[in-house]
């Protein structure tokens, strides 16, 4: 079966009593057993029955089962949310006295949690240039314990070639990491581009429209210790599992992601190309143009669709907030892959609180708007942001 059908139709792991065609809510916390050696059986992990729903829960599970189902992935664990799941994916990967391969073109949070709370735990964050292999290349030694990268980065818009960081990842015995959010995984093969994990921030395309938080890691199964420490070390200590009532709300985001991301590309792609020729705006960036510098690479990687993130130029930062404070239907709002378009200025919101230095050191413009396409006639949408930046920019550019 194709993945649209596939992420509809998959069994549950157990037969419901009412024969529900969607999966129920269990919101319960516990559960009861026939006896003790059926206890001890499920709380030592010797079956599959759940014991306690903050480390397994049937509506979670069945979630998870959707997307290993979608994936090919060998085991799938679902997270509070997409920082959760990086959270558990490097504390799983990383151990003090090693280091981490990865890159300054990083959402913000990442960034700190490399550079800073992993940096407190003797983990070493060592940021390269990661569209150049043979920097990555200097950069790994015996003390790596993984490479880690954003599919696209947010909001920088880079992509770099997965299967040549794979490569070299291979060459080393360690495993290859990535946040792949900003392309839902329906859309590629993450084992055949040369992934060992991905981490996925549900809240943004699986969710359905921003219902719900939520985070998975995608685990291939290539590094078995690994996999043993996400599964017996980060679910259980860290306690960072997804809700019911998210998992839920995501496995019915499921059933609709391939319908929603197309629609969005579509409308993203031609939102794109306009703004290019709009008065005042000095760049656009957007993997889905054919002159877009990363265009080649993202479509041998993920496809034609290039997804629903743009982000363009304006002449200097007040013009940007001028931009932002003129929006009338287009949303004034962080987030992603909402069914709703949705503007922010990241330099002073997500990056506001990083220091200038770090900004430039980031590449975070003071210049730049990033915009999440969402599911209204693009010819609306892209009406309101015309009028945005003829009122931000009086249609002169600033250069």
């Amino acid at each position: 079966m194709k993945k649209e059908t596939r992420a509809i139709h998959t069994s549950y792991q157990r037969r419901d009593a009412y024969d529900a065609l969607q999966m129920p809510v269990y919101h319960t916390l516990a559960y009861e057993f026939d006896n003790a050696d059926v206890m001890a059986d499920s709380f030592c992990g010797r079956s599959d029955a759940p014991d306690y729903s903050r480390v397994l829960n049937p509506t979670v599970t069945y979630f998870e089962r959707r997307v290993a189902n979608l994936t090919g992935a060998k085991e799938v664990s679902a997270f509070s949310s997409g920082m959760a799941a990086i959270s558990a994916m490097l504390f799983s990967a990383s151990s003090a006295g090693k280091n981490i391969v990865s890159s300054r073109h990083l959402f913000g949070n990442t960034y700190l949690l490399l550079t800073g709370t992993l940096k407190r735990f003797g983990v070493e964050a060592r940021l390269c240039d990661l569209t150049n292999p043979e920097e990555v290349k200097r950069c790994v030694d015996k003390d790596t314990c993984c490479i880690f990268l954003e599919s696209v980065t947010n909001p920088q818009m880079e992509v770099a070639d997965v299967r040549a960081i794979s490569r070299i990842a291979k060459s080393q015995g360690i495993p290859l990491i990535a946040d792949t959010t900003i392309v839902p995984f329906t859309q590629f093969d993450g084992r055949e581009i040369g992934l060992d994990f991905q981490v996925v921030s549900t809240t943004k395309y699986v969710s359905g429209g921003a219902t719900s938080l939520g985070g998975v890691i995608i685990d291939y199964g290539n590094f078995p210790a690994i996999s043993t420490l996400i599964k017996k070390d980060a679910v259980f200590n860290l306690g960072a599992y997804m809700t019911p009532h998210a998992a839920y709300m995501q496995t019915l985001g499921l059933e609709t992601l391939k319908v929603r991301y197309d629609r969005q590309s579509q409308s993203a792609l031609a939102i794109a190309r306009k703004l290019k020729d709009v008065p005042g705006v000095e760049a656009v960036s957007y993997p889905g143009l054919e002159d877009n510098k990363w265009n080649a690479v993202f479509r041998n990687l993920y496809g034609e669709a290039g997804g629903a993130m743009i982000t363009f130029d304006l002449p200097d930062a007040e013009s940007c907030k001028r931009f932002i404070n003129a929006l009338e239907m287009v949303h004034r709002a962080t987030n992603l892959f909402d069914n709703r378009s949705l503007a922010i200025h990241p330099a002073s919101t997500i990056f506001g609180p990083l220091s200038p230095e770090t900004r430039e050191e980031m590449d975070i413009s003071d210049k730049t708007i990033r915009l999440s396409i969402g599911l209204e006639a693009p010819e609306d949408i892209f009406s309101d942001l015309s009028q945005a930046i003829e009122k931000a920019t009086g249609g002169v550019s600033g250069e």
